[in-house]
C-alpha cells in the first residue's frame, strides 16, 4: 500500500515538469525614419511576412482583405500597424519607439520649417510629398500631431483604412 501511495505521489509531482514552455515573443526596438519612411528598414510595400519576422511581437494579423478587415500586422499596444495591402505604416500617440524627426505633439504651426507646404491640406489632417510617397500628419483639437502615416503611394493613388 505504501509503494502505491509512493507511486501516486511521484506521478503527480512529476506530471508538471512535463508541460511546454512557451517564450513570449520579443521586438527589437521601433525606430521610425520620417523622412525615408520606414520603420527599422521595413518599407510601407513590405510583405507581411517580412513585418513578421521583423518583428514577431505583434498582437494580430489580418492575411487578407476579403475579411472585411484592412490587411495588415498590428501592434495596437506599440502604437504602431503595418497596413501591407495598402503600403502604409501608421503611428499613433501610444507609440514608444524612436522618431527621426520629433512629430508626436508637434504643434501644426512649426511644421512648414520641418516638411515645407503640404501637397493637401484639411482642418485635421495635411498631407506632405515626400521622395517615398506621402507622409499624412492627422491632427488634434489643439492643433498637435497625434497621427502620422507613412505612405509608398501618392496622394492620387492612397488607399487609407478607417
Amino acid at each position: 500500500m505504501k509503494n502505491i501511495i509512493w507511486l501516486l505521489v511521484f506521478v503527480t509531482g512529476t506530471l508538471p515538469s512535463f508541460a511546454q514552455l512557451k517564450t513570449t515573443p520579443v521586438c527589437p526596438g521601433f525606430d521610425a525614419d520620417i523622412l525615408d519612411g520606414n520603420v527599422n528598414k521595413i518599407y510601407p510595400r513590405a510583405p507581411i511576412d517580412q513585418v513578421k519576422v521583423k518583428f514577431p511581437c505583434f498582437s494580430e494579423v489580418v492575411e487578407s482583405e476579403d475579411t472585411g478587415k484592412c490587411a495588415g500586422v498590428f501592434y495596437p499596444d506599440k502604437g504602431i500597424s503595418f497596413y501591407t495591402d495598402r503600403d502604409y505604416i501608421e503611428i499613433t500617440e501610444k507609440y514608444k519607439g524612436k522618431l527621426s524627426i520629433p512629430l508626436m505633439g508637434m504643434q501644426r504651426a512649426k511644421l512648414f520649417g520641418l516638411l515645407g507646404h503640404p501637397k493637401i491640406k484639411d482642418i485635421s489632417w495635411d498631407a506632405f510629398q515626400m521622395q517615398y510617397g506621402t507622409l499624412i500628419l492627422y491632427y488634434s483639437k489643439s492643433g498637435s500631431v497625434n497621427k502620422i502615416q507613412m505612405s509608398s503611394r501618392s496622394t492620387e493613388t492612397l488607399k487609407l483604412c478607417d
